[in-house]
């Protein structure tokens, strides 16, 4: 892993905080015109977002702000992440925004920049865009003619929902599932994917207002879907997150299938059709060392990135790798398309169990996962983690205890103010009271008296 540039605004995903408090109207201006000068200089904008309240004016404001440098843009309306991506490559735009905070609570949100070919900027293009933005004098407003134009478009859903059915051939009938849209973009896109493929279909969680994204609902809390699922007799179900770039699979039995499963699962599916490139799939850091295990086993490798889809990609791209991935769900098949796709994953999972004739549950039980303890610790002062000995000090006594037989990674967050910590050992108590220990040294030199697991 190598150090990232030094930002201002750009985290982990893209700029992210409280609408209309840390980002506002203005930081959208001003980010759209460096876009426009910059990174998107001779070409169009293509806009799309989720279903957040503030959704519509910060894409007002960012389109108003490419489009005074002269750029144009068309505005996508509500679509899934994947689907802008997607859609930036169809217009031939110069680049794409993505409006939208993921899984995090209605009040956040954020803007992911893409390129033209429809891969997330590198940190160092984003790094130039910040750098626009300090200097007003770089993109000076045109006038007149010059203008960019506004447009609008509602055909960009219908148009991915077409590509994934023909994209993903996998005959559903017989299947009974149940989808959480997480009131979130996947509302407009994945119910008539799966109903189009022959699936009986209940969704849940598909009536967004503006302020109920990711509420009680969607990858983070699968809760309902558990219930759904296996109250229902199902088959299986899929909880997707507010973009709709990642998903949490839920088996018969109502148990979560997490992101490290879904990855063995498909992995190994690959692996036998001779299309997993290189025989690796990419990790991060977050990842159960179970997966690991599981993947050793059958001589596939595991790269392992800093926690971020992004870094993920990264390394596939780096390594001409096709299958990565996190544990929160997030699935890249670059065979299937340049970002992580919640659909896309949930589509993937039902080939391989039709070709095996599998359950979900049976497919899943392929890796064993090891005790996993994982708290977040708020603060204002995570950028101090580094120099925080005393946390390094509980790190180094753990490995010296564990070695090869435990795991532990502690880490700020790159959207939140929160240290994680993650401890991996071979018994639940083990990793409880590491964890504790770890977390309090944590609190102790960094925090501000509150944490959330």
């Amino acid at each position: 892993m190598t150090a990232q540039p030094a930002r201002t605004f750009f985290g982990t995903d893209g700029v992210r905080g409280v609408a209309n408090r840390d980002l506002t109207p203005e930081l959208c201006v001003a980010l759209g015109r460096a876009l426009g000068a910059g990174i998107a200089l001779g070409g169009h904008v293509v806009i799309g977002r989720d279903t957040r309240l503030s959704g519509t004016m910060l894409e007002a404001a960012l389109a108003s702000g490419i489009a005074s440098v002269g750029r144009n843009v068309v505005c996508l309306g509500v679509l899934p992440t994947p689907a802008i991506a997607e859609a930036v490559v169809l217009h031939g735009a110069a680049a794409g925004a993505v409006i939208s905070a993921s899984h995090n609570p209605f009040a956040d949100n954020g803007i992911k920049l893409i390129g033209p070919d429809g891969y997330k900027l590198a940190d160092a293009q984003e790094l130039d865009i910040e750098q626009r933005m300090a200097d007003t004098d770089a993109h000076s407003p045109v006038v007149g003619a010059e203008l960019g134009d506004i447009t609008h478009t509602n055909d960009a859903a219908e148009i991915y929902i077409r590509s994934m059915i023909e994209r993903f051939p996998t005959p559903l009938a017989g299947v009974s599932l149940v989808i959480d849209c997480a009131n979130g973009a996947t509302a407009v896109t994945a119910p008539q994917i799966f109903r189009a493929l022959g699936a009986r279909v209940t969704v849940m969680h598909a009536t967004p207002t503006g302020v109920n994204i990711n509420a009680q609902c969607g990858s983070t809390h699968p809760d309902s879907l558990q219930h759904a699922v296996r109250e229902g007799g199902y088959d299986l179900g899929f909880a997707f997150d507010g973009d709709g770039d990642r998903m949490l699979a839920v088996d018969h039995t109502g148990a979560v299938v997490d992101g490290d499963h879904i990855l063995a699962i498909l992995a190994l599916h690959m692996q036998r059709a001779g299309t997993l490139a290189g025989n690796a799939v990419v990790t991060t850091t977050m990842t159960n060392l179970g997966f690991r295990r599981a993947m050793a086993i059958r001589g596939i490798e595991v790269r392992w990135t800093d926690v971020g889809d992004r870094y993920v990609l990264a390394e596939m791209r780096a390594g001409g790798f096709v299958l990565g991935g996190e544990q929160s769900g997030h699935v890249i098949n670059l065979l299937s398309g340049p970002t992580g796709d919640g659909v896309a994953a949930a589509l993937m999972v039902l080939t391989a169990l039709g070709e095996s004739g599998e359950q979900l549950a049976l497919a899943a039980s392929v890796m064993e996962r090891l005790p996993q303890q994982l708290v977040g610790i708020r603060t204002g002062r995570k950028n101090e983690l580094a120099a925080a000995e005393d946390v390094w000090r509980q790190v180094r006594a753990f490995t010296s205890e564990f070695g090869e037989d435990g795991r532990v990674v502690v880490r700020a967050s790159g959207t939140e103010p929160l240290v994680r910590v993650m401890v991996e050992a071979p018994s639940i108590d083990a990793c409880e009271i590491w964890c504790a220990r770890i977390a309090k040294a944590v609190e102790d030199a960094l925090g501000d008296g509150s944490s959330s697991l």
